[in-house]
């Protein structure tokens, strides 16, 4: 992936990481941590294809399948995702 592109995509993931941490300073629960647990891991994921774009670390081997860089990048992808969606929903549902 390109640097480019993978800049583009910073903007987003650092918006949501900044509104789940001011959601999580404001009301220190379970729910908005995990939002903000989330958000991390999908900085994670921001990170290796930072990783990718550049070079850096080439054993792991970035982008190719079955490496060890492509299942950090899964795995991250996966968990932030599950995570800040359970987070939001279920902070969603216990301030009514």
């Amino acid at each position: 992936m390109p640097l480019s592109k993978v800049l583009v995509a910073a903007l987003p993931i650092c918006l949501l990481l900044a509104g789940s941490a001011v959601a999580f300073i404001r009301r220190r629960t379970v729910y908005p941590f995990l939002q903000l647990l989330g958000a991390a891991c999908l900085l994670v994921v921001l990170f290796t294809h930072i990783c990718e774009a550049l070079h850096w670390f080439p054993g792991m081997h970035w982008g190719l399948e079955h490496s060890a860089g492509h299942y950090v990048d899964l795995g991250s992808a996966a968990t932030g995702i599950t995570l800040f969606c359970v987070g939001y929903f279920l902070h969603a549902l216990s301030s009514n």
